[in-house]
């Protein structure tokens, strides 16, 4: 009985005595043992199956093994590798393959293989689905193999990628509980295998086609945003994963390849986003989208939608509109009256200042713009930088000069003379109304042609020493061709911080003091007998601002 045993060893050395008193060391020891032994009793009904028929019904048996609690989150990974070989041979010798000329007792035996290797891929997907990371990469593994010996040796099973088990796969993969391995595997055999990745994107296209939780969306975008080997004109499909693959049309079509990646992407865009996933496929729509797509136009409506949507939204879609209007001749009338429109003092704030800079300067290079549209935008700026901080200063200084080179008939609102000395009285008595209109959303109405970039001659007088020497630039003649802008658009606070304080390489010449002459009394403001004389340092700043009293 355990509990003599137990209170009979009490005074000795204690042992860990649980479930029925046999110790822990001789339970581990028991655990070593029985591991091969179950290793070796699978091998054994994987030979036996190998040797005749007659052992058919150790697939049951190996399937019962592979879920011995029933749940798929602790499977028997070796009796899924065995079952794996076990159909792959099956599958290669045609023994899956039904014969119309074959006795009823064939057919029998045909269809019980096909429903165990049915309820094998189920408890694969299974594993997939919930089981731990390990685990779920190697059912993903052994899926694939299942689905390239099916494509191989039986015959028409093209559908096993359409509508049989990968598809099935793809959706284990996309809805698998801490699933972020078993996905970063799945996306590298799309990157690798071709055919992998043409039916990837069929699937997704069905599957994205129903409106899906955010959570889901996010995976479906990494999947596709990591397929962008966009392939060209001329491109030959080497690798697959299926040796048949090669021999199928479609698959090594480039044109099918892209509707396939276009189909999928387009149903992405048009579920259930979120506003960060919108951004996100925004930044990444030049590079990473456009490319696929045969018909570039369909990607209009949401192109423009999301430039309506204004903000930092608008801004991330210049890029996709600019690439619409520039090589498809998308027809927006009303474009450069909405990028004036994003013109504002939080633009200047936002992370994406540089971006739309950059932008900015293509969208304005051309000559053929009129003049009065150029003067609204060298005018709204210019208003702009008299609250701007001094990094987004710095890039509107050289970016007022490039224009101005660029179209020279706007050259006079830097030097807009005085029709006569009587407005020069007037203007030197009580000032000049400014006749150009923030408010009208119209650049072509603004009357900013009619005004003058005053607030650039102000900022020459800024605080910060570089900005006003940046801004000095237009207040000098023009004999530089053009600046560099990306020279000027990576300013930052920290960048400017960091010149001023200088560096380890570069320490400070002398200390900075705070004031400009240094006070020997704090809180005193009038001369105070000190050693036999009279103290004449004179008193602190913050005595003249507070009244110590």
């Amino acid at each position: 009985m355990p509990a003599p045993i137990a209170a009979a060893t009490a005074s000795k050395k204690r042992k860990n005595v649980k479930e029925g008193g046999v110790p822990s060391s001789k339970r581990r020891a028991v655990a070593e043992t029985e591991a091969p032994d179950a290793t070796a009793d699978i091998q054994r009904l994987e030979d036996q199956i190998s040797e005749s028929r007659k052992h058919y019904n150790n697939i049951a048996t190996l399937i019962s093994m592979l879920n011995t609690d029933g749940s798929a989150k602790k499977p028997n990974v070796p009796a899924a590798l065995s079952l794996c070989r076990v159909f792959s041979r099956l599958i290669a010798g045609g023994n899956l393959t039904e014969s119309s000329r074959a006795a009823e007792n064939e057919k029998i035996i045909v269809a019980w293989l096909k429903e165990r290797l049915k309820e094998y891929q189920r408890s694969l997907l299974s594993i997939i689905r919930e089981s731990d990371p390990s685990s779920q990469i190697t059912a993903l593994t052994l899926c694939l193999c299942i689905i390239n010996e099916r494509a191989t040796h039986l015959p028409g099973e093209e559908g096993i990628w359409v509508t049989g088990l990968f598809k099935n796969v793809v959706e284990s993969v996309v809805e698998a509980n801490n699933g972020q391995a078993v996905l970063s595997e799945f996306i590298e055999k799309a990157k690798e295998f071709e055919d992998v990745r043409y039916y990837t994107f069929m699937q997704i296209s069905e599957y994205a086609n129903t409106r899906r939780s955010p959570e889901t969306i996010d995976t479906l975008i990494s999947i596709l945003s990591a397929c962008d080997s966009i392939p060209k004109p001329d491109h030959e499909f080497e690798s697959f994963y299926t040796k048949t693959s090669k021999d199928n049309k479609r698959v090594v079509s480039v044109n099918s390849h892209k509707k396939r990646a276009q189909d999928a992407w387009l149903a992405i865009l048009s579920n259930n986003l979120t506003q960060t996933q919108r951004k996100h496929l925004l930044r990444i729509m030049v590079h990473n989208i456009e490319p696929w797509f045969n018909r570039p136009e369909l990607l209009m409506d949401f192109l423009t939608d999301s430039y309506n949507v204004g903000g930092a939204t608008s801004l991330l879609a210049l890029s996709g509109l600019f690439y619409l209007i520039q090589e498809k001749n998308l027809d927006y009338p009303q474009f450069y009256a909405k990028l004036y429109s994003l013109l504002d003092a939080d633009l200047l704030h936002s992370k994406h200042r540089s971006r739309f800079f950059r932008l900015l300067n293509t969208f304005l290079a051309s000559t053929h713009l009129p003049a009065a549209l150029i003067a609204s935008f060298l005018k709204l700026l210019a208003r702009l930088a008299l609250n701007a901080p001094p990094a987004a200063i710095v890039a509107i200084a050289p970016f007022t000069y490039n224009l101005l080179k660029e179209h020279p008939t706007c050259a006079f609102m830097l030097h807009r003379p005085l029709s006569d000395d009587a407005r020069a009285a007037i203007l030197h008595a009580r000032g000049m109304d400014d006749p150009y209109d923030p408010a009208e959303p119209d650049p072509l109405r603004s009357r900013a042609i009619e005004s003058s970039l005053w607030e650039l001659d102000t900022l020459q007088s800024h605080y910060h020493p570089n900005v006003a020497a940046i801004v000095r630039i237009l207040a000098e003649q023009f004999t530089k061709q053009f600046y560099n802008l990306e020279d000027f658009l990576d300013y930052t606070y920290q960048g400017m911080l960091q010149a001023e304080l200088g560096t380890e390489d570069k320490p400070f010449k002398r200390v900075p003091v705070v004031e400009y002459q240094i006070p020997r009394r704090i809180f005193t403001d009038r001369l105070v007998e000190e050693d036999g004389g009279q103290d004449t340092a004179p008193g602190s700043l913050l005595r003249e601002l507070w009244d110590f009293a």
